[in-house]
């Protein structure tokens, strides 16, 4: 027998209100919260689910923060680029916590977030990777020109963005992206990745650094 995926089958609970019982599933009740929760490879389906979410949280009270919350394997650097751009978008500070990992596309939209308002919790692992076509590319010379053009395309604008994100130079940027980057919380944080590593909730109201 296939199991459902469970990306899609989610527990519910029942919360006793004033106006009675009423059924939610974890996400609806992060919602609540504000929070957004990027728990997915970055592929299409889970840009729009972010977005959607962003957009909803905005028109509901442009003036409040948001909070994305970020584990992930990475995936997407066009479905990455509309989150980013979203975050952009949107009137509210959006505060990024990776609990987890952030790996590749992952780790932009982490270091994306509003200036002073990016924390990893203590295990965290952030990975920095160069751009990859996601599959073996065949045609002919000139359609492997293109695809190289566009690659090459691709890793420039993500090197824009760490740069813009960290501060770092982009000559570093670049050579740190020659090879892939594992960093724990202390060295994410040191990169400029994130601005505090937060041992608890409430620590982001608390010292510069609770790590």
């Amino acid at each position: 027998m296939t199991r459902p995926s469970a990306r899609y089958v989610l527990p519910e609970f029942t919360e006793i209100t004033s106006a009675g019982r009423r059924p939610l599933d974890p996400y609806a009740k992060l919602l609540e919260e504000r929070i957004v929760l990027l728990g997915t490879p970055v592929d299409d389906i889970a840009a729009n689910d972010v977005i959607a979410q962003f957009v909803h949280l905005e028109h509901q009270a442009p003036d409040r923060d948001v909070s994305l919350y970020i584990n992930s394997p990475g995936g997407s650097f066009s479905a990455m680029l509309a989150v980013h751009d979203t975050m952009r978008y949107v009137s509210c500070d959006v505060e990024t916590v990776c609990l987890g990992q952030a790996v590749a596309s992952a780790a932009v939209l982490l270091a994306a977030g509003t200036p002073g308002r990016r924390y990893a919790l203590p295990g965290a692992r952030v990975v920095l990777r160069q751009p990859s076509l996601p599959e073996p590319v065949e045609g002919q010379a000139s359609d492997l020109a293109i695809q190289a053009e566009e690659l090459a395309r691709v890793r420039a604008r993500l090197e824009e963005l760490l740069v813009r994100s960290t501060g770092r130079s982009a000559r570093q940027v670049r050579a740190d992206l020659e090879r892939e980057r594992v960093l724990d919380a202390r060295e994410a944080l040191n990169y400029g990745l994130v601005d505090r590593i937060i041992p608890n909730r409430g620590a982001t109201r608390t010292a510069p650094d609770a790590g």
